[in-house]
This record gives C-alpha cells, structure tokens and sequence, in this order.
C-alpha cells in the first residue's frame, strides 16, 4: 500500500532517568532503526502506544505531544523516527515489531494492550498495522489520513476487526471530509468497529488540537484488548 507523504532502576538499568524520553536504536534485519521511549518504572504492566508521526516531523515532538498523558495514565509511549522514504511501508510492520520488541527490554509492556496512534503519513501506516497486523495492535487512532482509494482491498486482508478511531479537521488542506468519510464507511461495512470525529475549525495540524485528540483518542483505546 504505497503512500505519498505530505507533509527504572535495577529492571531498566539503560534508562537512566525513568520518567524521561530515552533515545534507542532498534537492530531490525532490514537495518537499524531509530526511535524515543517514555517509560516511568513501572509498577505493573503497562499499555503501550506506538507513535506514528507525519511526513517531515520528528519522534521526539510527536511522543512529547503525549508524554503528560502518558505519565498520568500509566502509558509507554514508543515513537519510531520514520523513514521518509516511500519503500520503507515495504518493512515497516516488521520493524514496528522489531522497535517494540526492543522497548520491551526497558519497559514491562502488555502485550494484549499495545496500540497505534499516526498523523498523516504516520496514519497511513497506522492503517496497515490494523488490517495487515491485526492480531498484533488491539486498536489505532489516526488523525489526518484517509485509506488510500487503490487499497481499499487492505480491509480484506484483517484476520481480527481491529477497533479504529478516526480525527479530521473540516479544515484539512489535504484531505477532505468528504473523502474520510468514505474511509470510515469502507471499514463500518467490513465489520471494523469505528469511532469517527470530525473536528470542527480544524485543519491538518495535530499539534493545534493534540491535547483534545489525545485524550478522546485515549479514551476510546484504553479499554480495548487483544482475547
């Protein structure tokens, strides 16, 4: 599904600082990869959100937009630093995996409670994770991103109905209500459990309203589980 960017003490002795965003390299086979990690010491298992961002950010804005959230309601946030370019949606969901993995050797994750939250280009990948590795994510948020109209078919592909949480602005430059709609109601008639919000006055920027969209975000995510 090729897409076009737009724009812990004793247990976790390499954390050095439990409650800040440490900086990781995740060895995957198809290279090695990048990412930031917040993790406070945890006193049980904890939820995790892989983190997403757009075209042309960076990780450590896109996991920092979380982290008061994350250090309130008990969440490892792990945020990938992407790779612009467009091949990388070929390895990506290995990778995640493999960055996921790595986090797990810092921070006691759960593994029936990890979830994807991606903005624009980070939301398209978002999708794949919840038709392509449906059985891995317990749910997605997206926010800025429709599924791109020749990969419809990715819908198909879900071996588990994974719960998808949807945010546009009525104002986004990039991508219409009207064509996110069609994306909501390609996964409604699927079976795919669906939770969309259009958002009023708002364009594509996620950081203008991130605060809002994470917490609704949140509050739809933290209650779904893998069986």
């Amino acid at each position: 599904m090729k897409f076009a960017y737009i724009v812990v003490c004793c247990l976790f002795p390499s954390l050095i600082v439990a409650s800040d965003i440490a900086s990781r390299t995740a060895h995957c086979d198809s290279g090695n990869y990048s990412y930031r990690l917040f993790a406070q010491t945890p006193a049980t298992v904890s939820p995790a959100i892989l983190l997403l961002h757009g075209a042309g950010d960076e990780a450590s804005n896109f996991i920092g937009a979380w982290k008061k959230l994350a250090k309130k309601e008990g969440i490892v946030l792990i945020a990938p630093q992407l790779d612009r370019d467009p091949k990388f949606e070929d390895v990506a969901l290995p990778v995640f995996r493999c960055i996921i993995g790595d986090a797990e050797k810092f921070a006691a994750i759960d593994p029936k409670r990890i979830y994807i939250f991606g903005h624009s280009a980070g939301g398209y990948l978002a999708y794949d994770g919840a038709t392509l590795d449906s059985e891995f994510y317990a749910a997605i948020a997206v926010h800025g991103m429709e599924i791109n109209p020749d990969y419809t078919w990715i819908v198909t592909k879900a071996k588990r109905k994974t719960p998808i949480a949807i945010y546009i602005g009525d104002r986004d430059e990039f991508f219409s209500v009207e064509r996110v709609r069609k994306t909501r109601d390609l996964l409604i008639n699927a079976g795919f459990p669906v939770h969309y919000t259009e958002l009023k006055k708002h364009g594509h920027d996620y950081y203008y309203l991130s605060d809002q969209i994470n917490e609704d975000a949140w509050n739809f995510l933290k209650n779904k589980q893998l069986p």
